[in-house]
């Protein structure tokens, strides 16, 4: 048998390359490229280029050293921070994407220019500073005028104080000639609503609240009959008070009321109607207007108390014009004459009620007919 001659590569054929053990280890990628730093793929360059070989074992060795040096995940405070700084325009560490070197070296260079800017910054507040302090000795005589018209102009401002009243129509002997004729057409004015002590007064008006007085006295009469004092009231009882005045406006609450003010009465002030407004006022369900009317009718003081009639009639002559029922009444305690206070709260209810109506007034049987300033007024064939 003959031997075969192996065959010789020909002249420039290229040769096959030998199997390289590392790569073979890491699929066919050295422990450096697979750790992916820049050390490593240099490291493993030079050991290439002296001619050393790497074992697999070793090179899975770097490989696992190379991994676990590897920078853990950014935290999400950091990529908050990053994001922050992102979109100031300043990215922490300089340019994203550069190396740990350039990084600080630009962190560097930024801290630099950051001092140099405070510096010009420092620079240009001085000069500022400079520029204000002369400012006050270049001012003109007209800017230097400004602030003190400003000032006279402050000055003149009206002090805070009690809001003036509005003007009445009325001079004070007009006022007296009108509050005359209603009194010569009724010498002794009392109030509609039926009483007999300061009690029942008192329960009476405070059921007459958007209630008529008519209404208020068709339940009144019977409930009066079986209670007529605070501790009547008390032991009468709530269900059976609301059935007495189921007929009135707002009965249940009104009950309510009725109800605690008589216990107030009888645990505070001994079963007695106080004669003082504030303690009225404090008890349940009692306002100005109730104890105004209480204080006038039950105890003869000059006040007035302003209700729906009286605030119309008041505003519609010009005689005592406001915005509220307090001021309409600090505006009638101003213009009516003292004779005639205590009995002005009934003139005018009992006017309003009965001849200046809120429609249609009856100009014909008024008595201040010729001393009227209400822009309505009807012109009268005898007038």
């Amino acid at each position: 048998m003959t031997e075969k001659t192996p065959k010789t590569p020909a002249k420039g054929a290229a040769k096959t390359p030998k199997p390289d053990p590392a790569k073979a280890a890491t699929g066919g990628k050295t422990a450096a490229k697979a750790a992916g730093t820049p050390a490593a793929r240099t490291k493993a360059g030079m050991q290439k280029a002296a001619g050393k070989a790497v074992s697999p074992a070793k090179a899975a060795t770097k490989a696992a050293a190379a991994t676990s040096a590897a920078p853990s995940p950014p935290s999400r405070k950091a990529k908050a921070k990053s994001v922050v700084a992102a979109e100031s325009g300043h990215p922490p560490g300089g340019t994203p994407g550069e190396p740990a070197g350039k990084a600080t070296a630009a962190g560097k260079t930024g801290k630099g220019a950051a001092k140099a800017g405070s510096a010009k910054a420092g620079a240009a507040k001085a000069a500022a500073a400079s520029g204000a302090a002369k400012a006050p000795a270049k001012r003109t005589a007209a800017s230097a005028a400004k602030p003190a018209k400003a000032a006279g102009t402050k000055a003149k401002a009206a002090p805070k104080g009690k809001k003036a009243l509005p003007k009445s129509s009325y001079t004070r002997a007009e006022a007296d000639q009108l509050f005359q004729r209603l009194a010569d057409a009724l010498p002794e004015p009392q109030t509609e609503l039926e009483y007999t002590n300061p009690y029942t007064l008192l329960v009476a008006v405070a059921l007459s609240a958007q209630a008529t007085d008519v209404g208020v006295n068709r339940a009144t009469r019977a409930l009066f009959a079986v209670a007529d004092t605070p501790q009547k009231m008390v032991d009468l009882g709530e269900e059976k008070l609301r059935d007495y005045i189921k007929t009135i406006g707002l009965f249940n609450t009104k009950a309510k009321n009725v109800m605690a003010l008589s216990r107030t009465l009888v645990e505070t002030y001994g079963g007695e109607v106080p004669q003082d407004r504030t303690a009225l006022q404090s008890l349940p369900g009692v306002g100005r207007k109730t104890a105004n009317v209480v204080l006038n009718v039950a105890f003869g003081e000059p006040t007035i108390a302003v209700d729906t009639h009286i605030f119309r009639v008041a505003n519609r002559l010009g005689l005592a014009p406001g915005k509220t029922p307090d001021d309409v009444e600090k505006a009638l305690e101003a213009i009516v004459p003292e004779r005639f206070l205590r009995g002005a709260h009934h003139w005018l209810i009992l006017h309003g009620r009965h001849v200046c109506k809120a429609r249609r007034p009856l100009c014909e049987a008024c008595v201040i007919y010729e001393l009227c300033k209400a822009p309505d007024r009807r012109p009268l064939p005898h007038a």
